[in-house]
């Protein structure tokens, strides 16, 4: 396994780079990444199309600069300072335990006034050139797909909040043994938290700018799939515990690789299992029985729903369809990965996990919106 980016680059290149970025953490920002590359392309078409119109809104320009902007200036350009200088000096440790390092009150005073000085100066300066001798309200026209980074970033930080808050219930136990631990680690997350929050927030933003509904979730169906995949490749390559159960002997029919049916997942971020002879080192534990590696599992599903969302975006002629098509494969692919995968259940119903719950709801919510559609589509105006 490849805890941080730096045992991936030293097992494919030979080289040694030491770089503070863990495996899972790069490929969930690539996530995001690739997921807002397919959600303009698809803003862009459907503007094209004539399905969503452009934004008018009024701002106020020639303003100077304001206490709030003064203020985030002075506590951003601080923290970055601290840390970073700090980071240079003692660069080892941050490699060894960025988590740790960032969560941490070590860090550079100097090194956070020359920094927060330098952006505060940056801000006033930028902001005077734009100053009116009397600031005016003026009408601003913008097209929807020039919304999509204040999208991503809405669903970026309230993704992570609710994957952290299902996260956290759905291993009750391991919260209340370290709560702190828990909430700001940069694993342990819950991919359907993240979901709901993120989807609330981004259609609040999305409503509050004359964005169409129906259309803004068919836009990131597909996107929301892939970028689910990609994440698993993170949860994989890493080893961050989100594998299946003990898997049962391997049959004779079975042609592919053996690591396919079943893994130890050595060198495991989370440091599961026993000690691995000859190892030295932070990540140098491996479960003692093969489980079933369902976050390939999932990539590979992952994959092929997002290619199918894809190639049928455009034969779809009904708005909302598309999503409601996401969220019945989305749901039967969690479902049934759940029956091998490793999960806390809840002694209902013979046994649960949390993300069978939600995933049986959205398969339910799935067939009724696109029964409903369908039903309105084909009924006499």
């Amino acid at each position: 396994m490849y805890p941080t980016i730096s045992h991936l680059i030293n097992d494919l290149l030979g080289i040694n780079i030491p770089l503070p970025i863990q495996t899972f953490g790069f490929f969930v920002a690539l996530a995001f990444v690739m997921g807002s590359y397919f959600i303009s392309k698809e803003f862009k078409r459907k503007e094209e199309e004539g399905l969503l119109n452009s934004i008018k809104r009024k701002v106020k320009i020639g303003e100077g600069i304001t206490t709030y902007e003064l203020l985030g200036s002075l506590i951003g350009g601080f923290f970055i300072g601290f840390k970073l200088v700090e980071a240079f000096l003692d660069y080892d440790e941050l490699v060894q335990n960025p988590q740790t390092f960032i969560l941490s009150a070590k860090g550079s005073v100097v090194g956070g006034i020359i920094v927060a000085a330098i952006s505060v100066y940056t801000k006033y300066k930028e902001k005077q050139k734009k100053e009116l001798l009397e600031p005016k309200w003026v009408e601003q026209t913008l097209q929807p797909h020039q919304l999509v980074g204040n999208m991503i970033m809405i669903a970026a930080i309230s993704g992570i909040i609710g994957a952290k808050i299902f996260a956290s219930l759905e291993n009750w136990n391991d919260f209340l043994l370290d709560p702190l631990g828990q909430l700001f680690s940069f694993s342990g997350l819950t991919f359907y938290g993240g979901l709901i929050l993120g989807s609330i927030s981004v259609s609040y933003y999305a409503k509050k700018n004359g964005i169409k509904l129906l259309h803004l979730i068919d836009i990131f169906a597909p996107a929301l799939m892939l970028a689910y995949g990609i994440g698993r490749i993170g949860c994989h390559l890493s080893g961050d515990g989100d594998w299946g159960i003990i898997a049962a002997n391997q049959p004779n029919w079975w042609f592919l690789p053996d690591w396919m049916w079943g893994y130890n997942y050595p060198n495991n971020v989370i440091n599961a299992g026993i000690p691995i002879d000859g190892c030295k080192g932070n990540f140098c534990n491996q479960l003692a029985e093969n489980v079933y590696p369902t976050p390939f599992y999932e990539i590979i599903m992952a994959g092929l729903i997002f290619f199918f969302l894809w190639s049928i975006r455009k034969r779809i002629n009904i708005a909302g369809m598309l999503f409601f098509i996401y969220l019945t494969l989305n749901g039967i692919e969690r479902f049934f990965i759940e029956k091998i995968r490793v999960n806390t259940e809840y002694n209902i119903l013979g046994g649960i996990t949390q993300a069978e719950i939600i995933s049986f709801c959205l398969i339910l919510t799935g067939l009724l919106g696109i029964y409903l559609l369908w039903k309105k589509s084909t009924s006499p105006q």
